[in-house]
């Protein structure tokens, strides 16, 4: 045991002694260039429109509709195969001359209501809308109830608080 941890040690001594060397092999203009630290650089983003005022159009758009894939991420954001795809097919409708309007329609024929993340008031999203609201005014009803018919009980109805310095294991006073 103690001979592989000398083989392991002397491994790792000679493996650092080799590091330096390996630095001492780089010219000195890319030593310095990269002050002995290696950086990340992310890649550059690059507008994949010609025209900025169809890209810009196209991240307002696509940032109001929700990723089918993520569900969490709008398609703006998401990096998903399929969100990509629909970016570029509003690109490519923002180039024929479709309005928002008319893009938005054409997702929601095309995948339904979900994909809008503020979708419209109707039947079938009236529960979206109203079932918050409806969900708070029932639990503030149910607290104000138990409230009042609580307040009308005699003191004798309620147990005693424990002391708070008694022990809860043994029952007795500390």
């Amino acid at each position: 045991m103690a001979d592989a941890r000398r083989l392991l040690a002397a491994a790792l001594l000679a493996l650092s002694a080799a590091l330096p060397l390996r630095a001492a092999d780089v010219p000195a203009s890319a030593a310095s260039a990269a002050d002995a630290t290696v950086r990340f650089r992310a890649p550059a983003a690059h507008l994949t429109a010609a025209d900025p005022a169809i890209e810009a159009r196209m991240l307002e758009i696509t940032g109001e509709l929700r990723c089918l894939v993520c569900q969490n991420q709008t398609i703006a954001d998401s990096h998903a195969d399929l969100a990509v795809d629909l970016r570029e097919q509003v690109r490519e409708m923002l180039k024929k001359g479709m309005t928002a309007d008319q893009i938005r329609a054409y997702m929601t024929d095309r995948y339904g209501d979900f994909v809008l993340y503020r979708p419209p008031f109707k039947g079938g999203t009236a529960v979206l809308w109203l079932g918050p609201g409806v969900l708070l005014a029932v639990a503030l009803a149910a607290l104000v109830l138990v409230i009042r018919r609580r307040s009308q009980l005699p003191d004798d109805q309620f147990e005693p608080d424990p002391a708070l310095d008694d022990d809860p294991r043994s029952g007795t006073p500390a």
